[in-house]
């Protein structure tokens, strides 16, 4: 039982700080990218590319969940 609880808290711990960490990043880069834009329309592909990006820590986060608490 305890195993199981401590395999939780690491599960909510792997996906919270890297949540943590992509709103971080993603704030970053959405101002800098604004400010890019605000100067150079033709940049939004790459802007909109490097935004997006961040998002796969949250789902190598998820991924390290899912396997410590035995779903994969």
């Amino acid at each position: 039982m305890a195993v199981e609880g401590m395999a939780a808290i690491g599960a909510a711990a792997a996906v919270g700080i890297t949540a943590i960490a992509t709103a971080y990043a993603q704030a970053k880069i959405g101002a800098a990218g604004i400010g890019a834009l605000a100067e150079d329309d033709s940049l939004f592909g790459s802007v909109l590319i490097l935004t997006a990006l961040p998002e796969t820590i949250v789902i190598f986060g998820l991924v390290v969940a899912l396997i410590a608490t035995g779903f994969i």
